[in-house]
């Protein structure tokens, strides 16, 4: 009757004793996280999505600060978009990414982009917080995207369709701040 339960004890201790001497998991000389060392795969998607928000991130949401407007000078905007950043906007406003390849695809193919500044005015100084006196300068842009969309489907009945004379328009505000002189003695210049 021993026979029965020394077998699985047997079995039970001769599998612990191998998985803790693999080096992978058991235990080792140095620093051993336990059972987070453990790799987990991520899928591509989830890694290009983060890549994405982090580009968009360090290129286009964050606002710089510039010098002050001085009296007699034109104020102009920064640059327009860029050709990426109406693309982004457009991806977010209809997104094209994804499908399943040979079953469900888009695509666009020869992109236009025209950009025209339709807004550039700048606001009167006022208090910022961890900025400090600043003058906020905004500029919109109407960006008009001509391209033509392919839709590819592989399933149930495969069949292409081309539309050659799509139009995308996307309004892109771009907006940074001006930092204005000393307010105490006088000398800031708004525009």
């Amino acid at each position: 009757m021993s026979l029965k339960f020394d077998k699985p004890i047997a079995g039970l201790l001769l599998s612990m004793g191998l998985l803790a001497s693999t080096g992978c998991v058991g235990i080792t000389n140095g620093v051993n996280l336990g059972p987070l060392a453990i790799p987990i795969p991520v899928s591509p998607y989830f890694q290009d999505q983060e890549e994405l928000e982090f580009h968009n991130h360090e290129r286009y949401a964050r606002v710089p600060i510039i010098g002050p407007v001085t009296r007699g000078t034109e104020v102009v905007a920064l640059d327009p978009p860029s050709d990426d950043e109406v693309m982004q906007a457009l991806e977010r406003a209809r997104p094209v990414r994804g499908g399943i390849p040979l079953l469900s695809e888009k695509q666009r193919n020869n992109v236009q982009i025209v950009k025209e500044k339709i807004a550039d005015y700048i606001d009167p100084p006022r208090f910022i917080p961890l900025i400090g006196m600043a003058q906020l300068h905004h500029a919109h842009y109407k960006c008009t995207v001509y391209f033509s969309e392919r839709t590819i489907n592989g399933w149930p009945v495969p069949y292409t369709l081309e539309d050659e004379e799509c139009v995308e328009v996307v309004y892109i505000d771009h907006n940074h701040f001006h930092m204005c002189g000393n307010p105490d003695i006088g000398d800031s210049a708004p525009y």
